[in-house]
């Protein structure tokens, strides 16, 4: 490759890891100031560049705040495939409590700055619905793995576990979070007592054993679940025009369907 044709790609690479020092500075600001109160001069000033140079790739707070919320929220849904399979589901309701929990309870200590982003009041509304899309998927991700472990739940039932089990792990996520050491291990162990304890009568304790039907059956039984939830939506509010018929499909690719 001749020079003339390297030139770009420097740039290119120059220009990606400015990119990437200003999100880093964007996700330490947030965190110590809140989304609210940051503003471009503080990022920049964080990063150690000047503002004209932070204006050379965002125009302003909010653009730098979808871009740092759309990439975490990329690395969290990377991690999906990894957590929400027919093998965890097998395990003993202890070790599928770990195999679930532990990497997003990582993943929120080490990127304190998604909390701050999703949970501060004036935040962009694209990073809100992106979490909104996001929160959806792990719904569905757990009512999966429910229905994977106990097919005789019923849609209500499996629904309503769901969203208790998931409103019990972001209540205790925030504890987990603002803590260190110790003290974070003992709120992440009491977190995941709680949820062994709710979980237990409901979908038993010991490893259960999960073959090819019963996964296909329980993608089909969350996916009809997703497209009632949407069609009751839609008949809701008749104004709205949102694919909604998209959001299940999402849902369908998203879930796995094979042992």
């Amino acid at each position: 490759m001749s020079e003339a044709d390297e030139r770009p790609r420097r740039r290119q690479a120059r220009g990606e890891r400015r990119i990437s020092q200003l999100l880093q500075a964007a996700a330490s600001v947030f965190c110590t100031m809140g989304y609210t109160a940051s503003s471009t001069n503080a990022i920049a000033r964080e990063a150690g560049v000047s503002p004209g140079t932070l204006y050379q790739f965002f125009p302003n707070k909010e653009a730098i705040a979808v871009e740092l919320g759309g990439k975490l929220i990329r690395e969290m849904e990377e991690a999906h495939g990894r957590i929400f399979t027919p093998e965890n589901a097998r395990l003993p309701l202890d070790r599928l409590i770990d195999a679930v929990a532990d990497p997003f309870i990582e993943f929120n200590c080490a990127n304190p700055a998604f909390l701050a982003l999703i949970k501060g009041p004036d935040a962009p509304g694209r990073v809100a619905e992106e979490h909104d899309t996001l929160h959806a998927t792990l719904l569905d991700r757990v009512s999966w793995l429910l229905a994977l472990r106990r097919p005789s739940l019923s849609d209500v039932e499996r629904t309503l576990i769901a969203e208790m089990s998931f409103a019990m792990f972001k209540a205790a996520l925030d504890l987990v979070v603002q803590s260190e050491g110790e003290e974070r291990t003992a709120y992440a162990g009491e977190m995941k007592s709680m949820l062994y304890r709710y979980l237990a009568p409901y979908v038993g304790t010991g490893p259960v054993t999960i073959g090819e039907a019963e996964t296909s059956a329980a993608h089909a039984a969350v996916v009809a679940a997703a497209a009632e939830r949407a069609a009751a939506a839609d008949r809701a509010e008749l104004s709205s025009d949102v694919g909604r018929p998209a959001a299940t499909e999402a849902t369908s690719r998203a879930l796995p369907t094979s042992s």
